[in-house]
């Protein structure tokens, strides 16, 4: 389906429930822009929409010259609609997610039929018993927390790189999420998924094995947003979240797991079992925030080879990374926040350089994260020389 014939259906539904439906709703911005519930409460609908747009400039490190300008362009980095709500009971909510810019699409291939990957989200989610929740459909993996954190949550213009060489993303498949309230504020909770294991939107059936993932936390101090970056909540008392994720991918066919480049050969597709372990924490106290996060990927063969034994260029993103940031709002709802994060690859040919990245940025929040403007600029500091490089950018994210 053409994008315009998709945003065209988006509009014409919205509209048509706007004219027929018995509305109970208090809207105000950053709350949706349609927010309404059934007379005979059946159903709901949350419907909303946001874009960031993005300048970013980068230069790179010359022998000769210096750093010079390689590069600079505008672009929307995010595009998308989102709907939720819950259907027949409050118990049983869905949520969706549309993207519409070109990185949001991005990715099409055989596997999805040469199709743009629309769909971010689809997902149903069933309370079925006390604190038991069971997820079917699309959704993020309970991998590591900044990915997990919302895009239009983050304290940077974007996430680490750690997230970018590690995350695992989008998949499609189940998920059962659990909460124990151990009393004295301790909270734990658990996840645990079952998914395809090739990513979002593949119609193909499944290539390798299934992916397998869970995840432990443990709130000591009670709940909080910790799913948010920035204190912009100002918590009086410290308030800490504690995780970790261990991901399984059986027979997995791509070089990041469930992400990055399909290892093809002459006969099919290079498969191997891949582990990935993520560790994190997220802790607020009043102005002051701290995530810090720790990854670690391996597999059994990790480079891709012909039925002869020849590499075929492709190779598994195997290493570890840390990340490390904090910020401290200003009551003028101004943060300053800076960033430490290593990459290391422990395989040669791995598509990522080992490297140290250190950024500094400052974001102003004119309604929470709704509506903000964030820059920061960081400096990537590769053992070659020559490869030192520096990235600026600046970006709008408006929420509606």
């Amino acid at each position: 389906m053409k994008l315009k014939y998709l945003v065209f259906t988006c509009i014409f539904l919205i509209s048509g429930f706007c004219l027929s439906a018995q509305e109970t709703t208090s809207n105000s911005f950053g709350n949706g822009i349609i927010n309404s519930v059934a007379k005979d409460s059946s159903f709901s609908i949350k419907f909303g929409a946001r874009f960031q747009s993005l300048y970013i400039s980068n230069w790179k490190n010359s022998e000769l010259e210096g750093f010079k300008s390689e590069s600079s362009n505008f672009l929307i980095r995010r595009a998308r609609l989102k709907f939720n709500g819950f259907a027949y009971s409050p118990k049983l909510e869905y949520k969706i997610e549309l993207g519409l810019s070109n990185r949001d699409i991005s990715g099409a291939s055989k596997f999805t039929s040469d199709a743009p990957r629309y769909v971010l989200d689809a997902v149903l989610k069933w309370n079925f018993y006390e604190n038991f929740v069971l997820w079917a459909g699309q959704a993020k993996l309970p991998g590591n927390r900044e990915r997990v954190v919302s895009s239009g949550n983050l304290q940077f213009v974007d996430r680490s790189l750690l997230n970018g060489q590690f995350n695992i993303d989008r998949d499609l498949g189940l998920q059962l999420h659990h909460k124990i309230d151990l009393g004295n504020q301790v909270v734990i909770k658990e996840a645990f998924a079952l998914s395809q294991g090739e990513g979002r939107n593949v119609v193909t059936g499944n290539l390798g094995g299934y992916q397998y993932t869970g995840r432990l936390e443990v709130l000591p101090f009670g709940e909080f947003k910790d799913y948010s970056e920035a204190s912009l909540e100002r918590y009086e008392t410290p308030k800490l979240a504690m995780g970790v994720t261990y991901d399984y991918n059986d027979k997995a066919v791509k070089t990041r797991s469930n992400m990055g480049e399909y290892m093809f050969t002459e006969n099919g597709l290079h498969r191997t079992d891949i582990t990935t372990f993520f560790a994190d924490f997220m802790f607020k106290y009043k102005a002051i925030s701290v995530l810090g996060e720790f990854a670690h990927r391996d597999a059994d063969n990790p480079i891709a080879i012909e039925e002869d034994g020849t590499p075929t260029g492709a190779v598994v993103n195997v290493g570890n990374s840390f990340n490390l940031q904090a910020g401290y709002l200003l009551d003028n709802n101004i943060e300053f926040v800076g960033r430490f994060t290593n990459v290391h690859e422990t395989i040669a040919g791995a598509h990522f350089p080992n490297l140290n990245q250190y950024t500094l940025g400052v974001s102003k929040y004119i309604s929470k994260h709704k509506l903000k403007v964030q820059t920061d600029i960081s400096f990537n500091d590769n053992p070659d020389p020559g490869m030192n490089q520096v990235v600026y950018r600046l970006q709008v994210d408006l929420h509606l």
